[in-house]
């Protein structure tokens, strides 16, 4: 008798998809990366701060996704239409990352010289993380639009790819800060980063226009 589970292979993409849209929208010069990386230096209350940020962006991601499926799985013009924004908002931010590369910059730590508390720390990893517009656009509503389009049965592993790409990244610069940051600190290490993130961008891009091809 035949499984009726769908294999690993096929829901591999979904995976990969999850992981690589999510590294890409993360990684960019900002106030909480700034916050996380001073906090890896200091080594200050880094577990708690690299919990809550990699927990928020989860949380978002899964509410995003599970949330767009439900508003959409009805809707088959609108979720079409969504698909298109987000084909269109990735190509736009594809953009900005290669002009980021033509012109880079570099990470420097958020200033601070006082000791902070636990509670301190986490309020102000709170406050970078939801007090900032672009996480919801990145992870309730373009995420969500995007994870949405997956099969019923891949949508967990495109969340479990996001959430795992924020994980990977929140730890390695909380907990590496000390290797990473003369890294961060070369502009032309942003420059070849942005270029990349610039290409996936568009990559992604065009396979939701395809997307909306096969499924128009």
């Amino acid at each position: 008798m035949l499984s009726t589970f769908p294999s690993f292979a096929s829901l591999f993409p979904a995976l990969l998809q999850g992981f690589v849209l999510s590294l890409g929208l993360i990684v960019a010069i900002g106030a909480q990366n700034a916050f996380v990386l001073r906090q890896g230096l200091r080594r200050e209350h880094v577990g708690t701060v690299v919990a809550f940020c990699a927990a928020s962006d989860a949380v978002l991601i899964a509410a995003g996704v599970l949330g767009m499926a439900q508003a959409l799985g009805e809707r088959p013009l609108v979720a079409q239409a969504m698909a298109v924004a987000g084909a269109v908002f990735l190509a736009i931010y594809g953009l900005q990352a290669m002009r980021r590369a033509l012109q880079p910059h570099r990470l420097q730590a958020a200033p601070g010289v006082q000791v902070l508390g636990r509670g301190a720390a986490l309020a102000q990893a709170a406050a970078f993380t939801l007090l900032n517009p672009h996480v919801y656009l990145d992870t309730v509503m373009l995420m969500g639009s995007i994870g949405a389009q997956q099969p019923a049965a891949a949508r967990g592993w495109f969340i479990a790819g996001a959430s795992g790409a924020s994980v990977l990244w929140f730890v390695g610069l909380g907990y590496g800060a000390r290797w990473l940051a003369p890294l961060f600190a070369r502009p032309r290490a942003w420059a070849i980063l942005d270029a990349l993130i610039a290409l996936t961008m568009w990559t992604l891009s065009a396979l939701l226009v395809r997307h909306v091809l096969v499924n128009f």
